[in-house]
């Protein structure tokens, strides 16, 4: 056992009593877990999220099963599997206490946790295309749209907005593409397809105000227990896509956002990414890339990124090598492609000359897995087999009634129920149609007559409109009256008088100056 700072993962396994330890000191230089289903990786996800929150380390995780909202409940000695849970703490040398966790609840869809939202703008181009599988020119056209509305200040923060933009850049395509380079109206076409698409599965419930406060991630309960954030993805998970992006959103703008702080005691923060796979599958080289970048440097903000997938291959290799901290359940070898993947898992851990690592991956039952986890100085553990210890928390979901009760109880309750629909890109875009409108009116209507044309009745009156001509004539100025029949010169239509008045509106840059980071969300305080 050590002395300093860590949770317990296990031991036992095998005859072999060597206790598992990972060190919180290291928790933040990221972690995998995996195995096949129903090999128990729920169960390893649920005692780390356990030993986080009772080290005073806020987590957040995805409950794409249903499984994990018993964290918020303590485990039962009339649960069916007491007596096994008490031989197996016996063997590996575990108190075993039951107790609940903190937790608070999350659903995109606000019907089992709090509502989560963020802005269009605060996603940005690069996630958004990777969301609605834009092709290269429909990922040009909307970059952009985010390019205009950041210059002509109009915010993008639901998908009326961005809408709104969309219909009003396919209005005036020939203007913005001289400044901006061509805008395909096809290509327009595309991505309003696609967010009719997303709108239809329910992904415009996420876009939005109030959007989610990362502090609100951070939460210690009043013992100083750190929350765990649980986001019910049962539902979320028809829409996989729309899940990989929102997680990979919700780190860039933690990376964005958090300061530096170096390798703290402990982390600030821990993420769990459930199915991992759905976040690198069919994903752009550039996007892995970016995901790669993040992920070496948000260790230095606190934050520990875990992944949990049924095969390590599913993580890119320069992506893996950064997992320091590895859970690994059983891999099932049955065909060739499997006994590779089996073989180049087993490369990866620092060998034990006990056993031969890849026998140890392909044999070890349920509740067992093969462990490598940080030491001192952060140098890989050697692999050992490990008895994962049994949870504290309730195994399994909790019923809805106490569902709702936590979720009364919630420090957040009320603060992200109702939708906030300010001013924005929508609104504005509206209000610059109607002021276009108006003016194109004005311009096509019939100027008033002149005495002439009334067919003046006195020559006072004659004299009169003279007098008034020979003025302006003094003037230099044009005072010759305007007949209905004549041309106006500016018979514009609504939509020439828009873009008149948009291209005049591109030489003054009127929106607020924002940066995008890595990821392409907004790097700026809200």
């Amino acid at each position: 056992m050590t002395d300093q700072a860590s949770i317990f993962v296990g031991g036992g396994g095998e005859g072999y009593a060597v206790p598992q330890q990972l060190l919180l000191k290291y928790a933040n230089r990221h972690g995998l877990i995996a195995g096949a289903t129903g090999t128990g990786k729920t169960v390893t996800l649920q005692i780390l999220a356990e030993g986080f929150s009772a080290a005073g380390v806020p987590v957040f995780m995805a409950d794409v099963k249903g499984d994990l909202s018993g964290l918020g409940a303590a485990g039962s000695e009339t649960h069916k599997l007491h007596a096994a849970f008490s031989e197996r703490s016996a063997r590996i040398g575990h108190a075993l206490t039951y107790r609940s966790f903190p937790v608070t609840f999350w659903d995109m869809f606000g019907e089992q946790g709090h509502p989560i939202r963020a802005t269009v703008a605060e996603m940005g181009p690069l996630l958004l295309s990777r969301l609605l599988e834009l092709t290269e020119a429909q990922e040009g056209v909307l970059n952009v749209a985010f390019r205009l509305a950041d210059e002509e200040g109009l915010p993008l923060l639901d998908m009326k907005d961005l809408q709104a933009l969309l219909v009003f850049i396919g209005e005036n395509s020939e203007t913005i593409s001289t400044r901006y380079g061509l805008v395909a109206t096809a290509s327009i076409g595309a991505i309003q397809r696609r967010l009719l698409v997303l709108e239809n599965e329910g992904g415009a419930k996420f876009f939005g105000e109030p959007a989610l406060d990362l502090a609100d991630l951070m939460l210690l309960d009043a013992n100083g227990a750190g929350r765990v954030n649980i986001l019910a993805a049962d539902r979320l998970m028809n829409s996989p896509r729309l899940y990989a992006t929102f997680l990979l959103w919700l780190l860039s703008e933690l990376f964005e956002t958090l300061p530096e702080v170096g390798d703290p005691e402990k982390p600030k923060l821990v993420f769990f990414f459930d199915e991992a796979h759905l976040l690198f599958n069919d994903a752009p080289k550039a996007l892995v890339s970016k995901v790669e970048q993040v992920a070496r440097l948000i260790r230095s903000k606190g934050v520990g990124v875990y992944f949990i997938t049924q095969n390590p291959a599913d993580v890119p290799e320069n992506i893996l090598g950064q997992l320091g901290n590895r859970v690994q359940h059983a891999l099932r070898a049955f065909t060739a492609k499997d006994q590779k993947d089996l073989r180049l898992a087993a490369e990866t851990y620092r060998p034990n000359p006990r056993f031969a690592t890849e026998d140890a991956i392909r044999d070890v039952g349920t509740g067992e897995a093969v462990t490598s986890l940080l030491e001192n100085k952060g140098i890989p553990g050697i692999v050992e087999r490990t008895l994962v210890r049994p949870p504290s928390s309730q195994l399994g979901p909790i019923d809805p009634a106490l569902r709702a009760q936590l979720m009364v109880q919630s420090p957040l309750k009320g603060k992200y129920d109702a939708v906030v629909d300010r001013e924005s890109a929508y609104e504005k875009l509206r209000a610059r149609a109607d002021a276009a409108a108006r003016e194109a009116a004005q311009e096509s209507a019939p100027p008033a007559p002149s005495p002439w044309d009334r067919g003046a009745a006195t020559e006072e009156a004659a004299d009169g409109y003279r007098r008034a001509r020979r003025y302006d004539g003094d003037r230099g100025e044009e005072a010759a009256p305007r007949r209905s029949g004549s041309a106006s010169g500016r018979s514009d239509s609504i939509g020439t008088a828009f873009a008149k008045s948009f291209a005049r509106q591109l030489g003054t840059k009127t929106g607020q100056a924002v940066v995008r980071g890595i990821l392409g969300s907004l790097f700026r305080s809200r």
